[in-house]
C-alpha cells in the first residue's frame, strides 16, 4: 500500500512543476484558483493534498487533465526523487541523530525539486562507480555519526557503570569470563552452546549466533577468551540497555535497518566500555603520557594489563583521547592481508575530525607501504610473534600534518591464512605534545609518507608498488597547458 504522504509529495512536486513551467506565480494560481496562496503552498510542500473538486479546479487552471494530476508517474526530471521519496531511506536513516528533521528535507525537495534532482542524481552516480552498497552507504553514516560525537558517547559510559554496581562488579579489576557468563545465565536465562556452531561448515567465520526465541547463544568453539568475553559483553548490552532490534550473529551478515546498524555499534561500544574501564584506562594513560621516552614493551603490557584485543584497547583509546585528554585529531585503521594474495585491505576506519588523509580508497589503488601499519602487517607472517607492535611519526609528503601512529599486527582471529593490523594516529600539534611527553623522543622512528603510490609523488622511493600514474598524469596536463598559454600570447 502507498502511504499517504508519498502520494501528497509526488502530488505537490507535479503542481509546482506544472505551475512553474506556466509561468506562473503562487500568487497567480491562487488568484485564478480562488484557492488562498498559503493553502496551495502547503500543497506544493506536501503537507496536504486537495479534494477532488479543487484539483479540478487546478487542472482546469493549468491547462491539465486530471488523470495527469493525480498520477503518480513523474517524467524524467522528477523521476529519481521519487525513487528515493519510495525507497523510504528518509525512513529508513534516523535523521534525528544528525539534528535534522525529515520535513526540513522534504521542503528542500519541494522549493528546488530540478535541482535536488541533479543532486541526487549525481549522488546515485557516484554511488554506482563506487560500488556503494546499502550496507557499506549505513556504515558511512555511522562513521559520520561517531565522527560528529568524537566517537564518546557519555550515557553509554554512564550504563555501564550503572551496570557495574548493579551487579556488584569491580571495574578497578580485570572482569573475567565467568562473571559474564553467570549473569547472562542467572539473570538473563540464556543457554550457552558451544557446539553446534562448529558442526556447520558454512558458519565456520561466525564466533556467535543468538536465537531470541529459545535465548540460546551458539559460540564458535574458536573463539578465545577475549573474543568469548566481548560477545558476553554485547549480549549483556543488549539485555541491559532493552534493545530489542538487532543483529543476531557476530560478526553481522545483513542487518535490515540502520537501527541495527546503529544499535549494534551501542552494544559494541558498552562492551568496550565494560571490559576496558575508562576510570582506570585514564590513570594507566596518565602516568604512561608523563614519560619522556616511548617504550614501547610498556605500552604493549599496557594493552594486555586490560584486554588480549588490541583492536579493543585501540578502539577504547578512541573514546577516551578525545573526552579525557582533548585529543579530537585521531584516525583509526583496520587492515586486512593474506600474504598469498599480497593485498592490503582497509576494513574500517575511523577520523575524529573528519580529517582527509588516510581515507579509504575505491579505485583498487596501493595503499602506501611506507605506513607503520602496512610495515608491521607484512612482516608479521614471517615473524613468529603473536603481536607485532610498532611506531612512527608520518609526515604526509603533500600536506603539513604530521601524526604519531601506532600499530598492532596480529592473525586475523576470524579467519585462517589472514592477518590484520589497528593503527590509531595522533597529529602532532602543541596540544598534543603537551600531553604525549615522549613525542620529543628522537629514536621514534620518522617517516614522510604518502595516501597511495598512483597519487604519490616521492621520487626513488624503495617501497614503491605501483607507479605514480596520478602524479604522472597531472604533470602531462600542466605541461600541455603551459604550451597552450604560451601559444595564447604568441598569436594575441
Amino acid at each position: 500500500m502507498i502511504e499517504e504522504e508519498y502520494i501528497r509529495l509526488i502530488f505537490g512536486l507535479k503542481l509546482k512543476q506544472i505551475r512553474t513551467e506556466k509561468n506562473l506565480s503562487l500568487f497567480g494560481l491562487a488568484k485564478v484558483t480562488g484557492l488562498s496562496k498559503s493553502y496551495l503552498n502547503e500543497i506544493e510542500k506536501g503537507k496536504k493534498y486537495p479534494k477532488r473538486d479543487k484539483i479540478l479546479l487546478l487542472s482546469e487552471a493549468l491547462d491539465s487533465t486530471y488523470d495527469q494530476m493525480v498520477s503518480l508517474k513523474l517524467d524524467k526530471n522528477l523521476a529519481p526523487i521519487g525513487e528515493i521519496l519510495q525507497s523510504r531511506i528518509l525512513k529508513e536513516i534516523p535523521l534525528d541523530i544528525f539534528g535534522i528533521k525529515e520535513s526540513n528535507l522534504i521542503d528542500i525537495i519541494a522549493e528546488a525539486p530540478i535541482k535536488v534532482n541533479a543532486f541526487i542524481s549525481t549522488l546515485f552516480e557516484i554511488a554506482k562507480h563506487y560500488n556503494l552498497t546499502r550496507e557499506s552507504f549505513f556504515l558511512a553514516a555511522l562513521r559520520s555519526y561517531q565522527e560528529a560525537n568524537n566517537n564518546y558517547f557519555d550515557d553509554v559510559e554512564q550504563k555501564v557503570e550503572q551496570f557495574a554496581k548493579a551487579y556488584s562488579l569491580d571495574l578497578t579489576t580485570k572482569l573475567n569470563v565467568q562473571d559474564l557468563e553467570e549473569i547472562l545465565v542467572e539473570e538473563y536465562g540464556y543457554t550457552i552452546n558451544n557446539q553446534e556452531l562448529t558442526e556447520h561448515e558454512e558458519l565456520v567465520y561466525l564466533r556467535s549466533v543468538f536465537v531470541p526465541k529459545s535465548k540460546t547463544l551458539l559460540i564458535s568453539k574458536s573463539a578465545d577468551v577475549s573474543q568469548r568475553m566481548f560477545i558476553y559483553a554485547k549480549e549483556i548490552a543488549y539485555n541491559y540497555m532493552e534493545i530489542s532490534d538487532r543483529l543476531y550473529t557476530f560478526s553481522w551478515i545483513k542487518f535490515e535497518s540502520f537501527d541495527q546498524v546503529l544499535n549494534n555499534f551501542y552494544a559494541s561500544y558498552f562492551a568496550g566500555a565494560l571490559l576496558i574501564p575508562r576510570k582506570e584506562l585514564v590513570k594507566e594513560l596518565k602516568l604512561f603520557f608523563e614519560q619522556k621516552t616511548f617504550n614501547p614493551d610498556e605500552f604493549t603490557s599496557l594493552i594486555a594489563k586490560f584486554t588480549d584485543s588490541p583492536e579493543t584497547f585501540y578502539q577504547r583509546l578512541t573514546n577516551v583521547l578525545s573526552k579525557d585528554f582533548n585529543l579530537k585529531n585521531l584516525f583509526f585503521l583496520r587492515f586486512n592481508y593474506k600474504p598469498e594474495r599480497n593485498d592490503f585491505q582497509l576494513t574500517k576506519e575511523l577520523h575524529i575530525t573528519n580529517l582527509l588523509e588516510p581515507h579509504a580508497n575505491e579505485n583498487n589503488e596501493h595503499y602506501c607501504r611506507r605506513w607503520v601499519s602496512i610495515k608491521t602487517l607484512s612482516a608479521i607472517p614471517n615473524s613468529g610473534e603473536n603481536h607485532l607492535f610498532d611506531t612512527q611519526i608520518s609526515s604526509y609528503n603533500h600536506t603539513d600534518n604530521e601524526y604519531f601512529v601506532l600499530s598492532s599486527a596480529t592473525k586475523d582471529p576470524f579467519r585462517n591464512g589472514y592477518y590484520r593490523s589497528i593503527a590509531l594516529g595522533i597529529m602532532i600539534s602543541s596540544h598534543s605534545q603537551s600531553k604525549l611527553q615522549f613525542l620529543d623522543d628522537e629514536t621514534i622512528k620518522r617517516k614522510k609518507v604518502g595516501v597511495t603510490c598512483e597519487s604519490c609523488s616521492i621520487e626513488d622511493c624503495l617501497e614503491r608498488a605501483a607507479p605514480p600514474k596520478k602524479i604522472e598524469r597531472k604533470q602531462r596536463f600542466e605541461k600541455i597547458d603551459k604550451v597552450v598559454q604560451e601559444l595564447m600570447e604568441k598569436y594575441s
